[in-house]
């Protein structure tokens, strides 16, 4: 599983691809996400009330994957955490896109299952600028 997560780690920073997300547009695009989601700064002001469903994303790129404090997160997303594999724009977009999907890749097991059941297929790369932009 190591190797498998080392190879979604390396191979987007190798295939020169390049994310275009438009901060902007995810920002508006967030109201399908906040009913799971809130916004939360590390000092307790709230940039998006949302539901808390889901974990609060402030400060989610630059973080390993299942560890947000307080949140109970499926156990391939926490194994894939605790195997390296740290959020950035590029891996979030794949994640939010199908969440399945990106986890069964990520780990190698084909059984592989995150909680979060929506696809934001159009536009996941707009919705990873913008949480980008949320963090100290």
């Amino acid at each position: 599983m190591k190797l498998a997560v080392l190879a979604v780690m390396v191979l987007p920073m190798s295939s020169g691809a390049v994310l275009a997300g438009d901060a902007a547009v995810g920002e508006g695009d967030f109201k399908k996400c906040k009913a799971c989601h809130a916004i939360t700064a590390a000092d307790g002001t709230k940039i998006v009330k949302g539901g808390r469903t889901g974990p609060d994303l402030y400060g989610v790129i630059g973080r390993a994957a299942g560890s947000s404090e307080g949140f109970k997160y499926s156990a391939s997303l926490a194994q894939a955490g605790e195997g390296g594999l740290v959020w950035d724009e590029e891996r979030l977009a794949a994640f939010i896109a199908d969440p399945n999907r990106f986890l069964k890749e990520a780990t190698g097991a084909e059984k592989a299952k995150s909680k979060m059941t929506f696809k934001h297929k159009k536009g996941a790369e707009d919705m990873a600028a913008y949480l980008a932009t949320l963090t100290e």
